[in-house]
């Protein structure tokens, strides 16, 4: 059984605030020791439940935060930047038997949502026919393309609520909630990888009754900016449209289509968003 694990870190248990997720700040270096030892906790329970292999793809910012010299020795780690061509489940492919999302968090615009966003700061909202997809949605979308149902998501109160919503037979793990987008109640980080140990077991055991999640085509897939200069520079993507002045559109019956226009609007948009973005 061969169990893939995306983790990000926003959604880690003890985190709350955005300097505490950013590289060169003096709380960054505990912070990825705690993301480091949640993948750990995962791991650990997925071999609990007789898992081959784990690989676990770090998944925020950079992605070079969880620390290979501290990573459960039978786990292997996809990590770097830039991470081509799936950004946070680069390593996924068909033969898998379950993703487990770790360290998520809520979609842009959600209230009582630890540091809320979809893939960048500077997106407000992202759809697809209609409805808002978070990460939790779009990387789950992207693994059942590879025919992978996600078993086990992690985050805050707002991440799971929203994961249970979209994805059906999931388990989820609220492992702190939120006051307002950078203040909460967490959990013990060290409890909280318990209760996450257990819950990876007990995920990847029943992984077998799951589906993978395949939204029918075709797809109208659309992003607002906070600015129409996102917008400018999502232009340069063939086939985009431009409904509104901050909007996107794209067309596409292919969901990894989908999901490479999002990473390619998002890595131009970056270049003239400001620099306080969460990402």
């Amino acid at each position: 059984m061969d169990v893939f694990i995306s983790i990000d870190m926003e959604g880690i248990a003890g985190i709350t605030t955005i300097r505490q997720t950013y590289r060169g700040t003096d709380d960054y270096s505990w912070a990825r020791e705690l993301m480091t030892e949640e993948a750990n906790a995962a791991t650990g329970g997925a071999f609990d439940a007789g898992a081959d292999r784990v690989v676990v793809s770090d998944s925020h910012g950079d992605m070079a935060n969880l620390l290979p010299h501290k990573l459960d020795q039978r786990a292997e780690l996809v990590q770097g930047t830039p991470k081509l061509p799936h950004s946070m489940m680069t390593g996924i492919e068909v033969g898998y038997d379950c993703a487990l999302f770790l360290g998520y968090h809520a979609g842009a615009g959600t209230q009582a949502a630890i540091l809320d966003h979809t893939y960048a700061g500077f997106f407000t909202d992202v759809r697809v026919n209609g409805e808002s997809w978070n990460e939790t949605v779009l990387n789950a979308a992207l693994a059942g393309t590879f025919g992978v149902p996600v078993a086990l998501v992690v985050g805050d109160r707002a991440c799971c609520q929203q994961a249970e919503a979209a994805l059906p037979g999931v388990r989820t793990v609220a492992v702190k909630e939120a006051f307002g987008q950078r203040v909460g109640r967490s959990l013990s980080p060290e409890w909280a990888r318990t209760v996450i140990r257990s819950a990876a077991e007990q995920a990847v055991a029943a992984a077998g009754s799951l589906r993978p999640f395949r939204p029918k085509p075709p797809y109208t897939f659309e992003v607002d900016g906070i600015s129409t200069a996102i917008a400018d520079m999502g232009m340069l993507v063939p086939r985009t449209e431009r409904p509104a002045g901050r909007t996107l559109r794209y067309e596409t019956d292919d969901m990894r289509e989908l999901y490479q226009v999002l990473l390619a609007w998002m890595s131009l948009g970056a270049r003239v968003a400001p620099r306080y973005q969460i990402d």
